[in-house]
């Protein structure tokens, strides 16, 4: 009995030594680890990566440039399709997915689109985040009249038609110097920002009045830590979670917006220059292929499973963050 009790005991004492040896897992490394069992968000992860280099790398891919114009090739159609008959839009290997209505290569420009839908959906996430992070941390942790404030404004912001306000932004300002300057990104990223903030401001605003009411806050308040200490060193980085999921959000929807905006004809301007960085968008694509559909449809057909997956993707990667950084989940 003696030996079996001693035998337990070392059991007990080896597991309690192991257990002390393992270093303390951070809320960051336990949120990875559950991440990464989520088959779809790392499915998505990888394929979000997959696109950014092929938005790098797009003229290695592309084969031509996506503003040369091929003559004789008016809506060629994909290089599988043979039309009897008709060897001037029989499928060509040399256009993989056809060509639209003036004999650009479809797969060009649905390559180098990649590279204008991230931008697109990157760029605004970074304002959007700033501005609402900004707001949100002020309101919530100054309160009283300038937090009315603060959200009275917000309130107003958030009453007015997101589209509608695109719409008239993009319309009014098309024409002016800023709409022209860099084929309309300023302006589009503008209107994209100045809409967005108000959801992430509302969201950080209510983590911060939600922390700063915890132990730790009044401990540091009650140590002499100065008030911006406070907000950036203790009250931020506990609020990065909410924030980092309203991003992965963001930027499908931003990338909707310039599609749906393109569709309309007041998005993006097509660009002339052939060596531009972001020669076309897949909005655009889906407007030059709406007139197109039963002549050439994988004008429009390639860029809006482009949009259809890319949008899934990321809405993969936003469930798979809000269930890895649920500090209920102790999975």
């Amino acid at each position: 009995m003696a030996t079996t009790l001693t035998n337990t005991n070392s059991v007990v004492d080896s597991v309690e030594q192991a257990f002390a040896q393992r270093a303390p897992r951070s809320l960051w490394s336990d949120a990875r680890r559950r991440l990464l069992r989520n088959k779809a968000a790392v499915g998505a992860l990888i394929y979000i990566g997959f696109l950014v280099i092929v938005a790098v790398i797009a003229p290695l891919l592309a084969g031509h440039n996506p503003l040369d114009i091929f003559q004789n090739n008016s809506y060629r159609q994909a290089a599988w399709i043979s039309v009897p008959n008709r060897p001037a839009v029989s499928g060509n290997w040399n256009f993989p997915l056809g060509t639209d209505a003036i004999g650009r290569d479809v797969w060009s420009r649905l390559v180098y689109g990649t590279r204008t839908s991230l931008v697109v959906g990157f760029v605004p996430m970074a304002f959007t985040l700033f501005l609402g992070t900004v707001i949100g941390l002020v309101s919530g942790f100054a309160g009283g009249w300038l937090d009315a404030l603060l959200m009275r404004f917000a309130e107003i912001v958030y009453s007015f038609p997101a589209f509608l306000f695109f719409i008239i932004v993009m319309t009014a300002l098309k024409d002016t110097p800023i709409g022209k300057f860099w084929n309309g990104f300023v302006i589009l990223f503008g209107a994209l920002s100045l809409v967005g903030w108000v959801g992430v401001a509302r969201l950080v605003r209510g983590q911060v009045l939600s922390l700063k009411e915890k132990e730790f806050v009044e401990a540091a308040r009650a140590i002499g830590v100065r008030q911006h200490n406070i907000l950036f060193k203790h009250l931020l980085p506990n609020s990065l979670g909410p924030i980092i999921i309203s991003g992965a959000f963001i930027v499908p929807g931003a990338i909707i917006a310039e599609a749906v905006l393109s569709y309309l004809g007041i998005g993006l301007r097509p660009a002339t220059d052939r060596d531009a960085l972001f020669p076309v968008s897949w909005g655009n694509m889906i407007l030059d292929g709406k007139a197109a559909l039963t002549a050439q449809p994988w004008l429009m057909i390639a860029p809006a499973i482009a949009i259809a997956t890319i949008t899934l993707a990321f809405t993969f990667i936003g469930d798979g963050l809000r269930d890895a950084l649920d500090p209920r989940d102790a999975g």
